[in-house]
């Protein structure tokens, strides 16, 4: 027997939301509640504040609503939904948790197997007697018979798809004498704890076979005691067993999204994803579930009971693929109840965006003076502010190497004096090149007599940038949306978090002075990332700057939003035949020593294998050893030496630190396909004095920045004169290597006519085409 009262996930890291509502004692013995049958109710944990604490959750009810496992033409079961649900459910056991279901459909799964036999018998009797035969109408099934035969049914079904998993079930019926006779009450949940302490999943149902949908007034006596929520449906039985067996999150599962601020269809209508008590009044409830006994109305009120009683909830979509993991994982899926309230400066995300998008439409009104002047503003910004903006990294700096930060990533979080000057002398380049962004024309056409066509340059729209650990990153990127007339959303590193805080005072600053200070804002909540990303009606460029991890996590998980940037930077030099000596040397060095961790530092080192007899092979690498490199071999090198560095355990590998590998190469064409097969497609860069190999690697290698006698340090933006970079991007879309204000700018077509109309143009028409060519404004 597995023991469940051991779950680390929960004791160990919870920090005291952990419950401990059960006790196990001796396999010979019963077990009870720990908590006696009159203090159930009471408190006896503060319940989660955070949706990032629901992994903790130890204690689970799921409820199964009717529209959730009846199919869309409420005839039988959905069994591919109620299939993932099981999954998700024997998942969530087979991790520690102790799970009970809620569960509705015998009802439905009878009138199906019902319908069935009465057609057949129908048809016999049809056959037999003509004259006899009538239509049927499976509504006219009587509901209880409909149980009776569906329960044994719904059942077995269960207990086949969690033996898919290894998983046992129990069903545990009820009716309403259970709840306000105290001998049955105790026994029930004395029930529940036994069936839990053996590493079984309860199944509860209300035993509709027997009973009528139960109703248990408030003020009605069990006992003499009062008994809390009325009893008429699912979501409230569920809400009083969760509170009963003191349960850690409580998951309603719908066929809505989640609780709205009105119904659903109705204009205006918003998702809610946190619930407070304070929202209790703005909520207009619709109609009922037209397969199940309760409508939203009923959902809240038993969530919010629930959640007086310390048991956290969430309504949710039950159609939604892999709901009950997604919650657990912390994302944002349905609406989330809790009695933490957002704080008086607090803004949501959704409402950042949306700020974002308006401030995008007020920053394109503004003259390209007005968007240069903000930058102008900015720039100046990080130089008189200077005190208080590194005040504010001394204080990430102090908590950085109080937890241990890696020396490479301090030095991308801290901030300088220098470092804000080179910062305030970008901005400034960017702020005089603005002027020609927005509104540019790029191609003019007279299509007809009178009817002029324009492609012109716009803004994307609004922008998303996440970035770790570099807080010079927020003002740069400020800035490049700024001169582009974006909306923009950035999310940093909790390690920069003072500083990123003060920098945005700053950015806030420059943009009230030409009133659009809400185009830009800083997502300083505990938004999951993964949140971000599906807000594809927000948002409409996503670009990550940081780990490799980061990038590919975040091109893997935005399935809606387009991502601009790179996951590796694994970038070559290349030493040909004909390469001088110093320069090799030099850029070498350069390109691997100057700063290491850098998407644009060399990775590998590729030498034509005729310089292995000459000087230039053992100067390289003496020189490398001495600036501390670390030296891997290639398999083509790795055969040549006999006492040579380690092999490389990979050709395709960022290092990101002073390591590279080292590979020689027959010829120019070997180096290319090498830098294909291997290369990320970042940067790559050829060493010789001769002008016609130079010219054919630079046309043949397919890379977003290809140098000629040039360290692979120069692809960055401000060293292109591009004032500052959004990210670097190796995709093959519009924005391609450093990306500067061009690549955040998109274009549209303006036509301008008197009358004019496609008919014309017709066969026979009154107009004819021109396409003409005009020359731009």
């Amino acid at each position: 027997m597995m023991l469940r009262n051991s779950l680390n996930l929960a004791n160990g890291l919870r920090n005291g939301f952990a419950s401990n509502a059960w006790r196990a004692v001796s396999s010979h013995g019963p077990r009870q509640p720990l908590v006696s049958p009159e203090k159930r109710l009471e408190r006896s944990h503060p319940t989660f504040t955070e949706r990032s604490q629901l992994k903790y959750a130890r204690r689970l009810v799921v409820k199964l609503g009717s529209a959730v496992i009846t199919r869309e033409d409420n005839h039988g079961l959905a069994l591919g939904r109620l299939a993932s649900i099981v999954e998700q459910v024997a998942e969530c056991h087979l991790e520690g948790r102790e799970v009970m279901m809620v569960t509705s459909g015998a009802v439905a799964f009878g009138k199906q197997k019902l319908a069935q036999e009465l057609l057949m018998s129908l048809s016999m009797r049809e056959t037999l007697n003509p004259k006899d035969s009538k239509e049927f109408d499976g509504a006219t099934l009587e509901p209880r018979a409909a149980a009776a035969v569906g329960q044994s049914g719904l059942m077995s079904l269960y207990d086949a798809m969690f033996a898919q998993y290894g998983v046992k079930i129990a069903q545990v019926l009820v009716t309403k004498p259970d709840f306000y006779n105290e001998e049955t009450r105790n026994n029930l949940f004395c029930t529940l704890s036994e069936l839990i302490s053996l590493n079984i999943v309860p199944i509860i149902n209300t035993n509709d076979a027997v009973s009528p949908p139960m109703f248990i007034r408030d003020d009605e006596p069990a006992g003499g005691a009062r008994r809390g929520i009325p009893i008429k449906d699912n979501d409230s039985l569920s809400a009083m067993l969760a509170a009963e067996v003191q349960a850690d999150l409580l998951i309603l599962m719908s066929d809505v999204d989640g609780i709205y601020n009105k119904p659903p269809w109705e204009d205006g209508a918003k998702l809610m994803h946190t619930y407070t008590s304070d929202d209790s009044n703005s909520i207009e409830f619709g109609k009922k579930s037209k397969v199940g006994t309760g409508g939203m109305d009923s959902k809240v009120k038993a969530a919010t009971w629930a959640l007086d009683r310390g048991v956290s909830v969430v309504i949710c979509n039950g159609m939604q693929e892999k709901a009950i993991k997604t919650i657990i994982g912390g994302r944002k899926v349905g609406t989330f109840f809790t009695e933490a309230t957002e704080s008086a400066n607090s803004v949501p995300v959704e409402v950042m965006a949306e700020n974002a998008r308006t401030g995008s439409r007020q920053m394109q009104a503004l003259t390209a003076g007005q968007r240069a002047s903000a930058v102008n503003t900015l720039a100046d910004l990080l130089v008189s502010r200077e005190k208080f903006i590194l005040d504010a990294n001394a204080k990430d700096l102090a908590e950085a190497k109080k937890n241990g930060l890696a020396k490479p990533l301090l030095s991308r979080l801290s901030l300088t004096s220098a470092k804000l000057k080179n910062l305030s002398i970008g901005l400034k380049q960017i702020a005089e090149d603005s002027h020609k962004n927005v509104g540019r024309v790029l191609r003019r056409t007279r299509l007809a007599e009178n009817l002029e066509l324009k492609q012109v340059t716009v803004p994307i729209g609004v922008l998303l940038v996440i970035f770790e650990s570099r807080p010079d990153s927020l003002p740069q990127v400020a800035a490049l949306a700024m001169a582009s007339a974006n909306g923009l959303l950035l999310k940093g590193g909790k390690e920069a978090a003072y500083s990123n805080k003060a920098l945005m005072e700053l950015v806030k600053e420059a943009l009230a002075s030409v009133g659009a200070e809400h185009a830009v804002s800083l997502v300083s909540t505990r938004e999951e990332i993964s949140d971000l990303l599906s807000m594809e009606n927000h948002i409409d460029l996503i670009i990550p700057r940081g780990s490799s991890e980061l990038v590919r996590s975040i091109q893997q998980q935005s399935l809606h939003i387009p991502v601009l940037g790179h996951a590796e930077g694994v970038c070559h030099v290349y030493i040909d035949k004909d390469a001088d000596l110093k320069k090799a040397l030099r850029i070498a060095r350069d390109a691997k020593c100057d700063y290491p961790a850098a998407c644009n530092a060399m990775e590998t080192l590729l030498i034509h294998e005729d310089l292995m007899s000459g000087d230039i092979f053992t100067d390289v690498c003496n020189m490398l050893k001495r600036e501390g490199v670390k030296i891997y071999a290639g398999p083509r090198l790795n055969q040549q030496l006999t006492f040579g560095p380690p092999a490389a355990k990979s050709l395709k590998h960022e290092y990101g630190a002073l390591e590279c590998c080292i590979e020689i190469v027959p010829s120019l064409e070997d180096a290319i396909n090498h830098i294909h097969t291997y290369g990320s497609g970042h940067t790559d860069v050829i060493v010789t004095e001769n002008d016609a190999r130079a010219k054919q690697f630079l046309g043949s290698v397919d890379s977003a920045c290809v140098f000629h006698n040039a360290s692979s340090r120069f692809a960055d933006g401000f060293r292109f004169g591009l004032g500052a970079e959004v990210g670097i991007s190796t995709a093959r879309i519009h924005a391609r290597g450093p990306v500067g204000v061009e690549g955040l700018l998109t274009t549209k077509w303006i036509l301008n006519g008197q009358d004019h109309a496609a008919a014309d143009f017709a066969e026979g028409g009154q107009r004819t085409w021109l396409h003409e060519t005009l020359p731009l404004d």
